[in-house]
C-alpha cells in the first residue's frame, strides 16, 4: 500500500483515539465517529447500526441520512442489506445498492439518492454488535484499501464498545456487561444453583487500540511473538503424549506463520497497536469459524484463537492468575476444561457454564461425580460474563441467567428453596426402606465415580453404590494409574461402604472418554466403536491390572464386578475368563482372595437383550444403562440435542422393550437393575418400577425424591395405567401417568 494510505489511515485512527479521550456522552462520540469516517473516506454518508436485541438493528449514528431516522429505523437480522451483514458476519460491497439481493428500501432516512454501499460487521471475538456503512451517490465499489479502512474503524467500534465508551445519557448503546442476559444453552448435570462467576481463562482486555509508533509497536509484535514461538517449543519438548504433541505442533505451525504475522505488521503499519494488531486478527478467525462446518478446520481455527490468547498475554501482562479472589459460592466459566483442572477445584464450585462440552465429556462425568449443576453450550458466556458477575444457572432446563433482575432473581430462589425445603422432607424418610403403598420393596442405589461421593451414601439412603465409574481415575491423569494407587484407592472406596454393596465398573473408555495417554482412533462413529469392553479385551493387560487391583482391594471381603458395553454373550465370557485367571494368579501369589464374588454386565446394546437364555443363567447380574440403550433403541445420538430430547423414556416401545428384558430376567431369577439418568427421575422410576425394576441407581440427590413418590402409590394401579395407555396406542404412557397422579395429589 503507498505511504499517502498509510499515513491516511493512521491520521484517522488518531482522530478516532482523540475522539475516544474526550469528555462526551456517548451519543456524542458515535455522531463524531460517523463523520470522521466519512469525511476520511470521501464519502457522503457514514451510519453505524447496532444491535439493540439478538435479532434487531437499529441505526445509532449518522452522517449523510436524515437525522430524525436515528433510533427510529430499525431491522431484523437478515434484512436489507445492513441484515445481510449482520447475518452472515462478511461484509458487501456493491455499486449499485437498489439492485443488490434482498435490498430494502428506507424512505425514512432519505437514502434513495446513494448507490454505492459497503458494510462491514461490527464484531468482537466472534461477538456480533453491529454493521458500520458508508455510501456515496457514485456508482462505484470501493477499493481494497477502502474496505480495510472501513474495517479498522469497526474493529475500533468493537473495542470501544467493550470499554463502554458509548453508554452515558441518551447513549446509543447500554453500559457492556451490567444489563440482565438470559442464555439458553444444554443441560450437563441437573441441579440448580447460584452464586458468582470465575472465569476459567480471565479475558484480556486492550485499551491501547491506536499508536503513534509503528517502529515500537512493530518490536513489541515481533519480542512477544519470539517468545510465544520460545514458549511453545518448550511445550513440545516436555510433551508426552500424542493428542497434546498434535495440538501443539498446530500450535507452532501457527506461531510461525508467515502470513499471520504480517497480516499484524501491516495492522500496526496502518496505526494499530501491537494488542489491537492481534485481537484484529483474532476476531477474523473467529469470524470464520463461525462459518465453517468441517470440523477439522474448526479445530484449527480454534488452535488460533488460543494461540492469540497466549500472545496477547504476553504483551499485556495478564496472566491467567490476575490477583482476582475466586467469589464465595462460584460458578465456573469456561470454554472448555479437562476432568484434571475441573478436579482440583473441587466441591468449592456451586456449578459449571461451557461454551462447548456434550453430555457425555470428560467435564461432565466429572461433574454427575460432583453433583454440581452443568449447563453446556451457552454460547458466548466467556466473552459475555465478567469475574464476580451475579449468575443464577438452571441444569434442569440448560439456562444461564447472567446478572439477573429482581424478578428472576426471586422466583429462581424460591425454586431453590422449595428444592431445599423438598431435601428436608426427604431427609425424614432417609432410613426407611422404599416400599410402595401396595407393600412391593424396591432397592434405591446410588451412581459414583470419586471418593468424595462415598459420604453421600449414608446422607442421601442409598442402599448401596450400583455404579462405580472407574474410569475417572485414568482420564484424569497424564499416564496410565499404577497398579498400588488403584488398589489403595479401591480399598477406600470398600472401606468407606462399610459393607453395603459397591458395584464396580471396569474401565469404560472410548466414544467421548479418551485417555490423554492413549493414542485417539479415528474413527467415524465413536459410539459405535472401540470402547468399554472391546477396549479391555483387545489389551488384556490393561484390563488383568484393573482385575489385580479390585481383587487386592476386596482383602477377602465380598466384591461386585460389572463389565460395561457387553453387546453379545462371548464378550461377557471372554471377560469372566480373565477374572479367572486374576483369581487363580492372586492365590499362586498368596493374596487374599474374595470371600463371594459376582460378576455381571451392563444390558446397553439391544443384541444383549436377546442373548441366549444360558447367558441370563450364567451372569450374575445384569444392570440396564439406560443412557446408551435409550439412544440405541431410538438410533438418536445423545449428544445431538435436535434428537435425543424427541425420544421420550416412557414411549410405549421403550417400556415394552424394558419389560421384555424385565421378564427374561425373571425367568432365569437374574438379578436386575436400572442405571442412568432415568432412574433418578420419579416418575420415570415410578413407571419402571410397575412394570417389575426392583432396582434403581441414580445419582444421590435423587434418591430422596424418588423414594418419596414411590412411597405414596400402588404399583399395581399404575401399571394398570400403562397397560391401558398401551392397549389404547399411545405413543407415550406419560399423559395418562401424569393425569393418574394429578387424581391423587
Amino acid at each position: 500500500m503507498p505511504d499517502r494510505s498509510e499515513s491516511e489511515s493512521r491520521k484517522l485512527l488518531g482522530r478516532l483515539r482523540d475522539t475516544m479521550a474526550e469528555e462526551a456522552a456517548g451519543q456524542e462520540r458515535l455522531d463524531k465517529i460517523t463523520h470522521l469516517t466519512a469525511d476520511s473516506m470521501g464519502t457522503e454518508v457514514c451510519s453505524i447500526y447496532l444491535f439493540r436485541d439478538e435479532e434487531t438493528l437499529e441505526l445509532c449514528a449518522t452522517e449523510g441520512l436524515k437525522a430524525e431516522a436515528v433510533h427510529q429505523t430499525r431491522m431484523r437480522m437478515g434484512e436489507g442489506l445492513v441484515g445481510r451483514v449482520a447475518k452472515s458476519g462478511s461484509l458487501v460491497n456493491t455499486a449499485d445498492a437498489p439492485s443488490e439481493r434482498g435490498f430494502r428500501y428506507m424512505p425514512e432516512t432519505g437514502e434513495e439518492i446513494y448507490s454505492s454501499f459497503l458494510g462491514v460487521p461490527i464484531q468482537r471475538l466472534g461477538e456480533k454488535l453491529g454493521v458500520l456503512v458508508v455510501q456515496s451517490k457514485t456508482k462505484r465499489e470501493f477499493t481494497a484499501d477502502e474496505v480495510y479502512a472501513l474495517e479498522v474503524v469497526a474493529m475500533v467500534l468493537a473495542e470501544m464498545t467493550e470499554l463502554g465508551a458509548f453508554v452515558g445519557e441518551g447513549a446509543a448503546l447500554k453500559a457492556r456487561h451490567t444489563q440482565p442476559e438470559l442464555i439458553r444453552g444444554t443441560s450437563g448435570q441437573e441441579g440448580a444453583a447460584e452464586g458468582y462467576v470465575w472465569l476459567h481463562e480471565p479475558r484480556v482486555v486492550v485499551t491501547n487500540l491506536v499508536a503513534d509508533d509503528p517502529d515500537t509497536e512493530l518490536d513489541r509484535l515481533h519480542k512477544a511473538v519470539d517468545a510465544l514461538r520460545i514458549s511453545v517449543d518448550d511445550l513440545l519438548a516436555s510433551a508426552s503424549d500424542p493428542e497434546q504433541v498434535e495440538v501443539l505442533e498446530a500450535y507452532r505451525m501457527f506461531a510461525n506463520s508467515k502470513g499471520w504475522l504480517r497480516r499484524m505488521e501491516e495492522d500496526i503499519s496502518r496505526g494499530l497497536s501491537a494488542e489491537a494488531a492481534v485481537e484484529k486478527e483474532q476476531s477474523a478467525a473467529k469470524a470464520r469459524l463461525m462459518q465453517v462446518n468441517d470440523a477439522y478446520l474448526r479445530e484449527r481455527l480454534q488452535d488460533l484463537d488460543d494461540l492469540s490468547n497466549r500472545l496477547l498475554r504476553i504483551l499485556t501482562g495478564q496472566g491467567n492468575h490476575t490477583g482476582a479472589e475466586m467469589p464465595e459460592n462460584p460458578i465456573l466459566i469456561a470454554r472448555n476444561i479437562g476432568p484434571g483442572e475441573l478436579l482440583e477445584y473441587g466441591r468449592n464450585l456451586r456449578g459449571i457454564v461451557l461454551e462447548e462440552g456434550s453430555v457425555g465429556s470428560h467435564a461432565a462425568i466429572v461433574a454427575r461425580a460432583l453433583a454440581i449443576p452443568l449447563v453446556i453450550h451457552a454460547s458466548g458466556i466467556t466473552t459475555r460474563a465478567l469475574n464476580g458477575d451475579h449468575l443464577m444457572i438452571d441444569g434442569d432446563q440448560g439456562i444461564v441467567h447472567l446478572r439477573p433482575d429482581d424478578t428472576v432473581v426471586s422466583a429462581f430462589r424460591d425454586k431453590i428453596a422449595m428444592a431445599a425445603k423438598a431435601q428436608e422432607r426427604y431427609a425424614s424418610i432417609r432410613d426407611i426402606p422404599a416400599k410402595a403403598a401396595c407393600g412391593t420393596r424396591i432397592e434405591l442405589h446410588m451412581n459414583a465415580g470419586l471418593m468424595a461421593d462415598l459420604p453421600s451414601l449414608e446422607s442421601s439412603g442409598a442402599e448401596g453404590v450400583g455404579l462405580f465409574r472407574t474410569e475417572l481415575q485414568f482420564l484424569v491423569r497424564n499416564q496410565m494409574p499404577k497398579r498400588t494407587e488403584l488398589a489403595a484407592l479401591y480399598k477406600r472406596i470398600l472401606d468407606a461402604a462399610d459393607g453395603k454393596r459397591v458395584v464396580f465398573r471396569t474401565l469404560d473408555i472410548g466414544s467421548d472418554k479418551v485417555l490423554p495417554y492413549m493414542k485417539p482412533n479415528d474413527e467415524p462413529n465413536p459410539a459405535l466403536g472401540w470402547r468399554a469392553i472391546r477396549v479391555g479385551l483387545d489389551k488384556p493387560g490393561v484390563m488383568q491390572m484393573q482385575l489385580q487391583a479390585l481383587l487386592r482391594a476386596a482383602d477377602g471381603r465380598p466384591l461386585t464386578i460389572m463389565f460395561p458395553f457387553v453387546a453379545q454373550s462371548d464378550e461377557y465370557y471372554a471377560a469372566r475368563r480373565e477374572v479367572d485367571k486374576t483369581i487363580a494368579r492372586e492365590k499362586r501369589l498368596g493374596h487374599a482372595v474374595p470371600s463371594d464374588i459376582k460378576i455381571g454386565a451392563m444390558l446397553e446394546t439391544p443384541s444383549l437383550a436377546y442373548a441366549p437364555t444360558t447367558f441370563f443363567e450364567n451372569v450374575d447380574f445384569l444392570s440396564i444403562g439406560g443412557n446408551d440403550l435409550k439412544q440405541f433403541f431410538f438410533a438418536a445420538d445423545r449428544e445431538n440435542e435436535r434428537v435425543r430430547r424427541r425420544y421420550d423414556t416412557l414411549n410405549t416401545s421403550f417400556l415394552t422393550f424394558v419389560e421384555q428384558i424385565i421378564n427374561r430376567c425373571a425367568e432365569t431369577d437374574t438379578h436386575l437393575s436400572f442405571c442412568g439418568e432415568d432412574a433418578g427421575r420419579p416418575i420415570e422410576a415410578l413407571c419402571f418400577a410397575a412394570i417389575g425394576l426392583r432396582c434403581l441407581s441414580m445419582r444421590p440427590a435423587s434418591i430422596g425424591p424418588v423414594k418419596h413418590l414411590l412411597m405414596r402409590h400402588d404399583l399395581s394401579e399404575v401399571k394398570a395405567v400403562i397397560d391401558k395407555a398401551r392397549n389404547e396406542g399411545a405413543q407415550s404412557v406419560r399423559p395418562a401417568v401424569m393425569e393418574y397422579l394429578r387424581d391423587r395429589t
